[in-house]
């Protein structure tokens, strides 16, 4: 039986809930928001924290989120790291791991049980999916790894047909849309055990509708443009996303069901 109380998400934009639909103020909802909505339902009184910031790569959630996690105490943490790793130039599995490993240890040692996911194949995603193949098969084998060192959960989204479908994907092809979203958070509360959950997030999508040359030509263009330039003007000025941002729930919180 799931008796969580205190669930803190740590990570980067995927976890914060960009690409989800918006709260009345704008801010972001996101797959823990609604795996958070899903734990209240079973668990009446549980609490929640959200400590991930957009733009975020592993060595700095952490420097910057292990710590306040710890604080919490919390009983349950899911980490969800490494995409913005897997597009930098410069990538070490074995030191992403090795960051992975230390805070899932500190976590495991406290008491918290932990909460990993792989990644799945994005070469129906974007150009970029294509050539971080490599890299992701390297990541996947050490977070699986890891889990079964330290005795975490795992859920291995890079089984699942439909997490690697553009459409569930966002526009600029990096975060998740409210879909996606939605398919993770179920995915998850199968993987941390909660009830009443289901299996219908492992079914592949229907088949796509088929686009001709002249449209698929139209959305690469708009990606470049729209997403990618401004991407990498980021990158190249050393700016991220995430500069000046704090995390959207930093205190252990009620969970409105």
């Amino acid at each position: 039986m799931v008796t969580y109380q205190r669930f803190v998400a740590l990570g980067d934009s995927t976890t914060e809930g960009i690409g989800d639909t918006p709260y009345a103020d704008g801010s972001p909802q996101g797959w823990a928001d609604r795996f958070a909505t899903l734990l209240a339902q079973a668990v009446p009184g549980a609490s929640y924290a959200n400590l991930a910031v957009r733009g975020k790569v592993t060595h700095e959630v952490h420097a910057e989120q292990l710590a306040p996690a710890l604080a919490l105490d919390p009983d349950l943490v899911s980490l969800v790291v490494a995409m913005n790793d897997l597009i930098r130039p410069r990538f070490s599995a074995d030191a992403i791991i090795g960051h992975i490993e230390a805070m899932v240890g500190a976590l495991r040692r406290q008491g918290a049980d932990v909460l990993l996911m792989t990644f799945p194949d994005l070469a129906a995603v974007s150009p970029v999916g294509r050539l971080v193949r490599g890299r992701i098969t390297d990541l996947n084998r050490g977070f699986r790894t890891v889990a079964a060192r330290h005795g975490a959960h795992v859920l291995d989204i890079a089984t699942v047909p439909s997490a690697g479908d553009p459409r569930v994907w966002a526009d600029d092809r990096l975060h998740l849309n409210p879909h996606g979203h939605a398919l993770l958070a179920r995915a998850m509360a199968a993987t941390a055990g909660l009830p009443d959950t289901d299996n219908s997030w492992r079914a592949p999508l229907p088949p796509p509708l088929r686009r001709g040359l002249r449209e698929r030509a139209e959305i690469e263009a708009a990606w470049y443009g729209t997403h990618l330039g401004p991407w990498l003007g980021r990158r190249l000025t050393g700016r991220s996303s995430g500069d000046g941002r704090a995390a959207k729930r930093p205190d252990l919180l009620p969970i409105v069901a």
